[in-house]
């Protein structure tokens, strides 16, 4: 089977998986928001937050580095997951008593203090499901990690639909996410010893120091990553209070439902990429520029759309109270394009061993994004942060291209006039809106043709793109 059909048909899985885990993540969303109000909300984005940033204490970046190895050498995945478990257990513990240390020292409140406590227990259960649904990528079968996401995502929304029906308030909401995630590493765990290898229960530990060393780079990386795009929820709760972090999470759910597609994209090419670099590093190259060309493709003119009927949006979906946040939407949108162009560049970086320079470059955008931060949110408040995130995404990519180029990974000639011609398709797209001034729902049927008929006209598809679909259809 050739590498394009394989990682098709593991997207195809994966792809439906996300759907369905962005339909009920939507619902959800909705639910949580309008049952807890904006000042609980508020609370509630805090600690997914701050426990966001907190988990790469679990992980250490032992995930990524064995999705990285044993991509290349199945034989080794008993051994690297029989010491993992073991070895994050030890991690866990002290992340939790960091957790509740920094709480304690931030004089946070006893509500504060309990949820962020159970969203830590529902972090460290997660960080276990994401090592096998690692594996499960190394090992090309996205089916087992797309079933799982299935299982946790229902089993999360019939869980928390039951805590805002019973009205057991945040800690409520919280064991849900527990309890769900529980299930789901169950069954991640039973297919992964069932259909895929035996992990070898150990703890060698000079095997865990090696690989904890290797791994520290990409820690890091998810550190400062996890600092990137959750610091400013955390200073929004410390520096204006938890109303202003409720408006501004509001908005950041709705984001990270649309990062789906980047999300599956990402998980599929990375051991793909990884094995590219270590047999044909031109292949390496082209899927580079094929992820980025694609991406594009579906988030830009998404994100016209968006930013024109932000307001529409967020009062469909949030109702009146968070009319606020229609601001915050017109502007973190453009972090979902900037995201998916750096998201294809770090995963390029990351097949190519360069993950020390990721990390480099991430501390810089960290550094620049809470000095900046530390100016903008009591000026702007969330709209500051949100101004604060998109001017660090840029310069993520900025210098990330920069690095590239460096490397002698120059991108063929043409991606930048495919580029091109995809801004301007999204242009008449935010033209033809403005000209017709249409409802929201008729737009987005007459929003769609418009912009295929512009991509169509420009060309955008070449013979490689016929020759990928083609490989997708099985028609070669």
């Amino acid at each position: 089977m050739s590498h394009v059909r394989t990682i098709f048909e593991n997207m195809s899985w994966l792809l439906v998986s996300q759907i369905i885990a962005s339909i009920c993540g939507f619902i959800w969303t909705i639910l949580i928001a309008r049952y807890l109000g904006v000042s609980n909300y508020g609370i509630y984005g805090f600690a997914v937050s701050f426990t966001g940033i907190l988990a790469i204490a679990v992980d250490l970046g032992i995930s990524t580095h064995i999705v990285r190895h044993i991509s290349t050498d199945y034989d080794s995945a008993s051994k690297y997951l029989g010491n993992a478990m073991p070895l994050k257990c030890i991690f866990s513990v002290g992340t939790f008593i960091l957790t509740l240390i920094l709480l304690i020292l931030m004089k946070s409140d006893e509500i504060v203090i309990a949820v962020t406590l159970l969203f830590t227990i529902e972090m460290i259960i997660k960080s276990y499901v994401s090592l096998f649904n690692g594996s499960f990528q190394a090992f090309e079968e996205g089916k087992y990690q797309g079933i799982g996401n299935t299982i946790l995502n229902i089993l999360l929304l019939v869980f928390i639909l039951i805590a805002i029906y019973a009205d057991l308030g945040l800690l409520g909401i919280a064991f849900s996410y527990i309890l769900a995630n529980f299930v789901a590493l169950i069954y991640v765990y039973h297919v992964f010893n069932r259909r895929i290898a035996k992990p070898k229960f150990e703890f060698d530990v000079e095997f865990c120091k090696q690989i904890t060393m290797f791994s520290i780079p990409f820690a890091v990386t998810g550190f400062l990553y996890m600092i990137y795009y959750s610091i400013d929820m955390v200073m929004l709760t410390n520096m204006v209070g938890n109303y202003a972090t409720g408006i501004y999470n509001a908005t950041y759910k709705l984001i990270s439902v649309l990062t789906l597609f980047y999300t599956v994209y990402t998980a599929v090419i990375f051991p793909v990429m990884s094995k590219f670099y270590k047999n044909d590093e031109s292949m390496l190259l082209i899927s580079f520029e094929k992820s980025i060309k694609y991406l594009m493709l579906v988030i830009i003119p998404l994100a016209v759309a968006t930013m024109f009927y932000s307001s529409d949006i967020i009062h469909l979906i949030y109702g009146h109270e968070y009319d606020a946040a229609s601001s915050v939407l017109s502007i973190l949108i453009w972090t979902v394009c900037l995201l998916f162009i750096s998201g294809a560049a770090n995963t390029l970086l990351n097949a190519s061993h360069k993950e020390v320079t990721v990390t480099k470059i991430y501390a810089a955008a960290a550094v620049f994004n809470i000095a900046l931060n530390l100016f903008m949110i009591p000026l702007l408040s969330y709209n500051g942060a949100a101004i604060t995130t998109v001017l660090s995404d840029i310069l993520i990519v900025i210098i990330q291209a920069f690095v590239i180029y460096r490397l002698g990974h120059r991108p063929n000639r043409k991606l930048y006039s495919d580029l091109i011609k995809i801004i301007i398709g999204s242009m008449i797209l935010g033209i033809a809106l403005i000209l017709l001034n249409l409802n929201m729902w008729l737009a987005i049927p007459v929003g769609i043709i418009i912009y295929l008929a512009a991509i169509y006209l420009l060309r955008v598809f070449d013979g490689d793109d016929r020759y990928v679909i083609n490989e997708i259809l099985k028609r070669n």
